[in-house]
């Protein structure tokens, strides 16, 4: 089976929001890591280079560069290999689920086949092999081949003994043989067989146990075999290289043999073997040889996929340039937030049993479309500090606050500049005193900023806008005292998640922080007049712009409308939002794991589930759209995150696989209708997208109209944001000319707010 996927159009789209920093409304934009480079494949003189998340290419003229994703029309996320088919211009994606795109020109074709098959055993491709109008892939089960012309799965050869699936390694041909290196050894098959597929016909070669890659340089066969290269001679195996370095990878390429090597140590070199096995050149620059994946040769110049270092091209001596597009470390696995149209995201994560998992690939910022790193590779400073999982931002100044989970309390400042507090400021982990663990942040109304201090015996500080600092003690038992989301309400009352299924948390501190006496405490959980949440495994909270809580759990969603009652004799219980479904009805997210709820700019709220993405509306009665990897560009359907730019309406989703984002259509809305905005304005020629008007009231009543006042469409703004398809009443598209935008609040006066102008085709 075959789908054609034309990318053009996703390509021209997704290039014009680089250009502009922002997707228009309705468009999707990624946010993967392409700084880790795993495999190469030249097409046509271009060079591509795999990451383990995606796929972009370099043209060597101009140096330019091009991303690919399921932004752009990729099938998935996630590559295990590439190689390509110079002479049909092709290239196969390989991805680590087993699904195939091949490139070819402006098309991407997908061939699901594998990925569908519902047999077991291992179906990783591990190496590709073109030869002519096919592709050998070898992967754990035996040699899958590839139909190049007809974009199907030709064949399937299982050729371990007794015609078992084995493990093969690689796949090469002298034109007489085949030859498969498998966990059982290498062995031949004459390439005129009448049936490959067929074990008989598959002779094992002595010797050659431990075959790690098989290579056909001038019709000899070379093995990669115990980190050094073997040439055949007859039925002997002769040596052809070998140093005493670990191999990494060894590639033909230029009719020579690129060998990438690493020592436990780190220290790693590529070398260009020549047809007699002598080293013609050593690449060892370390800023661009730190874990070579794969190098190759192109008009003579090496490059090199390198794990840590991204690729690089090499010209004279070890002089370098490093091709790696901008972007974030890694994925997002802690928390993500968006202040003041900057996102930060943390790269830190916990298990279930929330411990920690030595993550240091630190903190994202991204400013006008740029990433900066923070973490202890760029600054040393910050060694000790793994697993950052919460985050707040100081509105005073725009500075930023991370909580590292083992690690202690970052503040990261202007420059950026560094402030750590561990010692003196929090408690360590009952059970493990070396480990200070913040798992939540958040400032108040007061400009204080109070942690979450998981496991210490004091759990609760709070770091006031003075400096000073104060801690809390609980007046109930927490299993492992665990706290983690903070959220201040409109009462500046603290809700704050405990997770390992204790609950929920409200605190009030009453009149002064320091005067303990007057604090209140209120443990919320599952039954009536306890709370009446849908669990006490609580995942994260949200505030709405009524003022509600909303509290997502391991079965659903509860929504606290009454706050201020949280300390109340009486309390106040959580309802749970009703959805129609069909004829019948049911509690919202009844069964789900909501990990995350985000609310946009007209009160709506994005969940984040297993699933895929959910937006709901206001009220949580209705279900408006759903996203996946279905129907959608979402990069994974396991959400962990959501966060929403209020002033753009771009809605971040961090998933399993990375980032990911989403121009959606509501905006915070402003006081006054004044400087609005049209986005495009004006509207191209073949135009089919959305066109934003930005810059209104909540709820406004926005008209288009004709120069003369005949109305060509009417709408409100979603928060402050209203979106138009460019087609009047009647669903029609309107012809080319200035039309009026007239804007009125909620009972008020109408207006000229600007004009939108059509370009005919």
């Amino acid at each position: 089976m075959k789908t054609l996927l034309s990318f053009s159009l996703f390509i021209a789209c997704h290039m014009a929001a680089a250009q502009d920093h922002l997707a228009p409304v309705g468009q999707w934009r990624e946010h993967l890591p392409y700084n880790s480079a795993i495999d190469l494949a030249t097409v046509a003189g271009k060079v591509y280079c795999a990451t383990p998340y995606s796929l972009f290419s370099v043209e060597p003229g101009d140096n330019s560069i091009e991303r690919y994703s399921r932004v752009t029309g990729l099938s998935e996320t996630g590559i295990s290999s590439i190689a390509a088919d110079e002479a049909g211009l092709k290239l196969l994606v390989a991805y680590q689920n087993s699904n195939l795109d091949i490139f070819y020109r402006n098309d991407i074709i997908n061939i699901p086949d594998i990925k569908r098959d519902n047999s077991s055993g291992d179906k990783t491709v591990y190496h590709i092999y073109p030869r002519g109008n096919a592709f050998y892939l070898s992967t754990g089960l035996g040699v899958i081949v590839v139909d190049a012309d007809r974009y199907e799965i030709k064949d399937t050869w299982l050729i371990g003994n007794g015609g078992n699936p084995v493990k093969v390694n690689a796949v090469t041909s002298d034109g007489s043989f085949f030859y498969a290196a498998t966990e059982e050894g290498l062995k031949k098959a004459a390439s005129n067989a009448p049936n490959l597929a067929d074990h008989h016909y598959w002779q094992a070669i002595n010797g050659t146990a431990g075959c790690k890659n098989i290579i056909s340089l001038e019709g000899r066969i070379i093995m990669e075999k115990n980190d050094s290269l073997f040439i055949q001679n007859g039925v002997a195996w002769t040596l052809f290289y070998g140093d005493g370095w670990p191999n990494v990878n060894s590639h033909l390429s230029g009719n020579k043999i690129l060998l990438a090597e690493r020592q436990s140590n780190g220290i790693s070199r590529v070398l260009i073997l020549g047809t007699d096995g002598s080293v013609s050149r050593t690449m060892e620059q370390t800023g661009a040889v730190s874990f070579p994946r794969k190098a190759l040769l192109l008009n003579s110049e090496p490059w090199v996929a390198d794990q840590y270092a991204g690729l690089s091209r090499f010209s004279n001596g070890n002089a370098y340039t490093n091709y790696s597009p901008n972007s974030p470390q890694a994925i997002a696995g802690g928390e993500i937030t968006v202040d003041n149209h900057i996102f930060y995201g943390a790269a830190g994560s916990v298990n279930d049993a929330w411990n920690y998992q030595y993550n240091g690939d630190g903190i994202f910022v991204f400013t006008e479309g740029h990433w900066n790193n923070i973490n202890r590779y760029q600054y040393p400073e910050m060694d000790s500090l793994l697993d950052f999982i919460s985050l707040a931002v100081d509105k005073r100044d725009e500075t930023a606050w991370a909580g590292s989970f083992g690690g202690g309390l970052l503040h990261i400042g202007k420059g950026p500049s560094f402030e750590i507090f561990k010692q003196g400021y929090l408690g360590n982990t009952e059970g493990d005193p070396s480990s200070y663990r913040v798992a939540g942040l958040a400032f108040d109304r007061d400009n204080n900023l109070w942690i979450s201090n998981f496991g210490a015996a004091e759990p609760l500080r709070v770091r006031k806008a003075d400096g000073n600092w104060v801690r809390f003690s609980l007046p109930f038992a927490l299993f492992e005292k665990a706290v983690s989301q903070i959220l201040v309400d409109d009462n500046n009352y603290k809700w704050i998640v405990s997770p390992l299924g204790n609950g929920l948390i409200c605190f009030d501190h009453g009149t002064a922080i320091e005067n303990t006496g007057d604090d209140r405490w209120k443990m919320v959980g599952t039954g009536n007049g306890n709370g009446n949440l849908p669990s006490n495994d609580i995942l994260c909270i949200a505030k709405d712009k009524s003022g509600f809580i909303w509290v997502g759990s391991s079965d659903g969603i509860g929504v606290i409308q009454c706050p201020d009652q949280a300390f109340a004799a009486t309390g106040c219980d959580a309802v749970w939002p009703v959805v129609p479904q069909g004829n019948f009805a049911g509690y919202l997210f009844k069964g789900e794991e909501v990990r995350s709820i985000a609310v946009d700019g007209a009160d709506r709220k994005w969940v984040a589930t297993k699933n895929g993405v959910f937006l709901v509306n206001a009220g949580g009665e209705k279900v408006i759209a759903q996203f996946n990897e279905a129907n959608s560009p979402l990069l994974s359907n396991d959400v962990r995150k959501i966060a929403v730019d209020g002033k753009t309406g771009e809605v971040y989703f961090a998933t399993l696989k990375g980032i990911c984002s989403f121009r959606g259509t509501a905006t915070e809305g402003g006081e006054i209708n004044e400087n609005v905005l049209v986005f495009p304005n004006p509207v191209p020629p073949g135009f089919a997208g959305t066109i934003a008007i930005r810059g209104l009231v909540n709820n406004a009543l926005v008209k288009i109209t004709e120069l003369d006042g005949r109305l060509v469409y009417q709408t409100r703004a979603l928060g402050g944001q209203a979106v138009w398809d460019g087609k009047n009443y009647r669903g029609q598209k309107i012809v080319s000319g200035a039309y009026l935008v007239l804007v009125s609040e909620e009972g008020g006066k109408e207006k000229t707010a600007t004009k939108i102008f059509f370009i005919a085709n």
